[in-house]
């Protein structure tokens, strides 16, 4: 949070808040309205029975896709949290070029394709399928399909609302963010997660700045 400024009296639409957990985090940092749009319906009543066990005040809970919510809606946050919901997409960059127009801080969690980093992980590589050349809004990349396999069938599963979604690499990714309007405040690797290459972003939007 110190790459915002801190949380205390701001606005902020969480993406995907699966329990809560940063959802009251963000809360105890003084948090004034938390917007929490979840498309999981085992996740939205997590949040709901968290809301009450914690006595959140700040948290609003909405269930449904988030896509559709950013795409018709205007309101403008003071920050964004999309932690582990874009490497779920179908359509990434669609996410980023919406979240530019709605948030003026930007905090990120996500995977992202390597393929050296994955080959070398079996249970990781085995999930993709070659890659294949996008555009959205005039911004041309790659993207790299994962197919969720066996996962679909997980109790607890809480991806994508579909049976694959695309990752991106992490040069076009930052490629991307920058196109719409975003500027890197802070970056942290974890090349070597369990899952796949992931990275931590915090980002300015210099559009709404």
């Amino acid at each position: 949070s110190e790459a915002f400024g801190g949380f205390q009296d701001k606005t902020v639409l969480e993406l995907g808040p699966l329990e809560a957990c940063h959802t009251a985090m963000m809360e105890s940092k003084g948090a004034k309205l938390i917007r929490g749009i979840e498309g999981n319906a085992d996740a939205y009543l997590r949040c709901l029975v968290v809301k009450e066990l914690l006595n959140l005040k700040a948290a609003r809970f909405e269930l449904g896709n988030f896509v559709d919510f950013l795409r018709v809606g205007k309101e403008v946050f003071d920050i964004g949290v999309a932690s582990g919901v874009l490497y779920h997409m179908k359509n990434p960059v669609e996410l980023i070029e919406l979240l530019s127009r709605r948030v003026k801080s930007l905090f990120v969690w996500t995977h992202y394709y390597d393929a050296d980093l994955v080959e070398a992980k079996e249970h990781v590589s085995c999930k993709f399928s070659g890659s294949w050349t996008a555009s959205h809004a005039d911004f041309e990349h790659c993207l790299h399909p994962y197919g969720y396999g066996d996962a679909l069938s997980w109790k607890g599963f809480c991806g994508g609302g579909s049976e694959s979604c695309n990752w991106m690499e992490k040069p076009e990714m930052l490629r991307a963010f920058e196109h719409f309007g975003f500027e890197i405040a802070d970056e942290k690797l974890e090349a070597d997660h369990v899952h796949g290459p992931a990275v931590w972003l915090a980002l300015t939007n210099k559009k709404l700045a």
